[in-house]
């Protein structure tokens, strides 16, 4: 059985994650912000996976 989480649950997750982790996260949500505009946006999966990849470097 999973727990469907309410919007304070996931800001809450977001707000107590290390640093490093919300930095990815802050990153991955402005790459998804950037694309919003297209029609068909590409490569998302590839953004993040580039941003991942610098974090944990």
């Amino acid at each position: 059985m999973t727990k469907e989480l309410s919007m304070s649950d996931v800001q809450e997750l977001i707000t107590t994650a290390p640093p490093e982790v919300r930095k990815i996260i802050e990153r991955v949500l402005k790459a998804e912000r950037d694309k919003l505009y297209m029609k068909n946006p590409r490569h998302i999966n590839d953004d993040i996976l580039t941003i991942i990849k610098e974090e944990v470097q």
